[in-house]
Order: structure tokens, then sequence, then C-alpha cells
């Protein structure tokens, strides 16, 4: 049985039969190099002698100014995709705010009032206890929740244990209480939005 050796640097489309680019060299052209910088995937095919030779003259860099290589070097450091500042979407929109609030209370002498935290639901107040919960919530946070702790207390993880059953059926009820009243909220907003 013969084993076939393959050349990770040739093209599938590139034949044996191929040359070494280098004039006078008469060997396979068996290695690619690419031909400039502008066309990296157009390649010379030389010899391993030629291509190593090519290689070590190659400059990728060669005929930019020092404002493009700069350029170039920070544009690999993210594989050439855009980048924006980490934290730009949350922290500055907060500093942002408490700077306003600064400058309302040095041009009228008081700080804004800041939205009234809506209440507690008496009737929650048990079912955010057993989620483990601390009003105000969203549904989503709601959901999230529910799915972590009936998958920790369901009683097939734990070898069909009564207590997880019980704690199971409880988490259940305080979920159904959750969300209906919060479906019932977000109904209620959206309504009175239309209107």
């Amino acid at each position: 049985m013969t084993s076939s050796i393959h050349n990770p640097h040739a093209s599938a489309a590139n034949t044996s039969s191929q040359a070494c680019a280098c004039t006078g060299c008469g060997r396979a052209g068996e290695y690619r190099a690419p031909k400039s910088r502008t066309a990296l995937n157009d390649f010379h095919w030389f010899c391993l002698e030629h291509v190593r030779a090519y290689n070590a003259s190659w400059d990728y860099y060669k005929g930019m100014s020092p404002l493009e290589i700069e350029a170039e070097l920070r544009a690999d450091a993210s594989w050439q995709r855009p980048t924006w500042p980490l934290g730009s979407a949350g922290h500055a929109a907060r500093l942002e705010e408490a700077a306003q609030a600064e400058l309302h209370a040095f041009a009228f002498g008081a700080r804004p009032k800041p939205a009234p935290r809506e209440e507690l639901p008496t009737e929650l107040r048990e079912a955010l206890r057993t989620l483990g919960l601390i009003w105000p919530v969203t549904l989503a946070d709601v959901k999230a929740k529910y799915k972590d702790l009936a998958k920790r207390h369901h009683p097939d993880a734990n070898h069909g244990d009564k207590r997880s059953e019980e704690t199971l059926k409880t988490i259940n009820l305080a979920y159904a209480a959750l969300r209906g009243k919060l479906t019932a909220a977000q109904g209620s907003s959206s309504r009175s939005s239309h209107e």
C-alpha cells in the first residue's frame, strides 16, 4: 500500500506539473506565495528553495505610510472586524443620566425626583419569596428563575424524593401567580398605549 504525502501549502487546483516561477529554475512549483498585498489569493508557484527566498524578501507593508501601517495593525488586532468601546450600551447612559441630574440641580437648585417605584402587590409577596426574586420583576426574569428551580427540584432529578415533589408544586403555584399578574399587567399597559 502506498501512502501519499499531502502538501498543505499546495492548492487542489495546482498540479505538480507546474514549473517554478523563478526564471531559469527547472524544478516543479509546489509551493505558493501571494503575488501582492492587494491580491492575496493570486499566487506565484515556486520550488522550496525559491519560495523560501521569496518569503524572506517579501514585505507586506512595503509602500505603506506609517499611519497606514498603524491602521492596518489596529484592524488586525480585531481580525478586520468593526469594534466599539466596552460598556458603551449601559454604563455611559447611566453616567449621562447622573451628569444631567447634577446639571439640573445646579441650574434649578434641586435634583429631579426619581420615578416612583411600583409598590409590591401583597398577593405576590409569598410567590416572590418562593422563587427568590425581588420586586419589581419582569416576566423574563420569572421564567428564567422558574426554569432553573424546576430543573433543580424536579422529582426525576432527585430520585423521586417526596420533598422535592412538594417543593416543585409550591414553585409551580408561585410561577403561575406571578405569570398571571405580569401578563395581565402587560396586557393592560399595551391596551392603554394603543388607545
